[in-house]
């Protein structure tokens, strides 16, 4: 089963027998592999941060480096920088 282009899903068997095989994927192919049993996804296989930062949490520190939220740069930006001091600084 492929999620997208970019998720396949291997079952926790065949994720065992080419563990090496997948982290080759996922280091150099940025693939992500969702491993799980009977089409049922218990966990992901994902390419650690390479600008990893031990002042932010680690789900932050993925999003940042990952294209997660490559959606918003098409959107406009409604905020300046100064706007974001005004309330945050």
């Amino acid at each position: 089963m492929t999620l997208s282009n970019k998720i396949k899903f291997v079952t926790t068997t065949k994720a065992r027998s080419n563990i090496s095989e997948i982290i080759s994927e996922v280091r150099y192919k940025n693939n992500i592999f969702a491993i799980g049993r009977r089409s049922k996804i218990e966990a992901l296989i994902i390419k650690f941060p390479e600008n990893f930062n031990k002042n932010i949490n680690e789900i932050t520190n993925i999003n940042a480096n990952s294209a997660s939220f490559n959606f918003l740069e098409k959107e406009p930006d409604l905020y300046n920088i100064n706007d974001l001091r005004k309330k945050y600084v």
